[in-house]
């Protein structure tokens, strides 16, 4: 306990010193939820700022940023660059457990020191990050050690990684929000899981259980036990930042396959709701119904949208009508400039163009 309480004010004397050099003072604005309970505003000016942002979540080969922020830094300039010429105002960033984390109490100075670069990246561009956080996006980055922790003790680890990196981004007006995990679930009440992540979409798991048996435990109660307990962790360091955590639509409170993580059962201690929402052709009335569903008092963030099953002027139309329920809005982003893809050959580059086209187009629409 000595070892790691020294490692983390070593950790808070590296962020003192690192960040005044980026220009960050007492007069940056901030972001907090708006008094309505409807968006967001900055502290001071009170001025609305509307998410309207790219998921980073990896280049155009499929790798994810911690791949190649250390050798080829340069990318990561020209690909952020890129993502504030479309016009976002947030990009989402997802970090992996395994890379910032050598032991369950033991970060990673090496990854929290790269982080705090791209703190000084995007702050100087007038970008945000969604940080998600505890990824195990590639298998084999995920540690053996990780993988046979049980519930208390991975718990307890990922605590700990929220710690050290809320103490590392406290000061920085580059943060726009935490994400605890990308699209977490409970396992049904019957069985037990037999991994902790999901199954893989392509080479990547962005699904992730954070208990493998219910014991008998409601489903929602232990999703809220596991919110509760990361988020104070966060508040040891950062009582500033928004927290939050990306739920898959099926979060609902209805019959069929659920994640556990019931909107109005969890969302207590969490600043806003993100939802990741792929609107289907001719069905545009059930994701709206969807979205209104995770409505339930605080802000909504669409944290995910792509005309994955839909054409890019029907997610347009779907953007237009949302904003009866939706306060901010993430796409994505793959390291390739729409010029790039023009000249590309295949079904996803025409896609991806539109997509892209779509976005920047939206943007005047959306953001004030």
């Amino acid at each position: 306990m000595v070892k790691r309480n020294l490692l983390l004010l070593l950790q808070f004397v590296v962020a003192v010193a690192i960040f005044p050099a980026t220009g960050w003072s007492a007069d940056t604005d901030f972001i907090r939820v708006s008094d309505d309970k409807k968006g967001f505003v900055f502290e001071k000016s009170a001025k609305p700022f509307v998410p309207w942002g790219l998921n980073y979540d990896h280049d155009e080969t499929g790798r994810l940023i911690e791949d190649y922020w250390e050798k080829e830094w340069s990318k990561v300039e020209e690909d952020i660059g890129e993502v504030q010429r479309l016009g976002a105002n947030v990009i989402r960033i997802h970090i992996q457990f395994g890379k910032f984390m050598d032991a369950a109490d033991k970060p990673n100075a090496k990854s929290l020191d790269q982080l705090g670069k791209l703190l000084t990246l995007t702050e100087k561009g007038g970008l945000t990050i969604d940080l998600t956080g505890l990824g195990c996006y590639h298998k084999a980055d995920v540690p053996k050690w990780y993988d046979e922790l049980d519930e208390a003790g991975r718990w307890e680890a990922q605590a700990r990684f929220w710690e050290a990196v809320a103490l590392r981004c406290a000061a920085s007006p580059a943060i726009f929000c935490y994400d605890l995990m990308n699209e977490p679930v409970v396992p049904g009440s019957v069985g037990k899981a037999k991994d902790w992540l999901g199954p893989a979409f392509g080479d990547k798991h962005f699904v992730q259980y954070v208990t493998l048996e219910a014991k008998g435990r409601e489903r929602p109660a232990i999703a809220r036990a596991w919110i509760d307990k990361l988020v104070a962790a966060i508040r040891k360091h950062d009582r500033r930042h928004l927290v939050t955590v990306g739920l898959v639509p099926w979060s609902l409170d209805k019959p069929g396959l659920s994640s556990g993580f019931i909107p109005e059962k969890i969302a207590e201690p969490l600043d806003f709701v993100c939802v990741h929402l792929y609107p289907e052709s001719d069905k545009l009335a059930e994701a709206h119904e969807t979205l209104r569903g995770f409505n339930i008092g605080k802000p909504v963030v669409i944290e995910e949208m792509f005309p994955l099953k839909c054409s890019a002027d029907e997610l347009g139309k779907f953007i237009d009508d949302s904003k009866l329920h939706a306060a901010g809005w993430i796409g994505f982003y793959w390291g390739k400039t729409p010029e790039q893809y023009r000249q590309g050959s295949t079904l996803a580059d025409a896609i991806t163009l539109k997509w892209l086209e779509l976005f920047q187009s939206q943007r005047a629409k959306v953001v004030p």
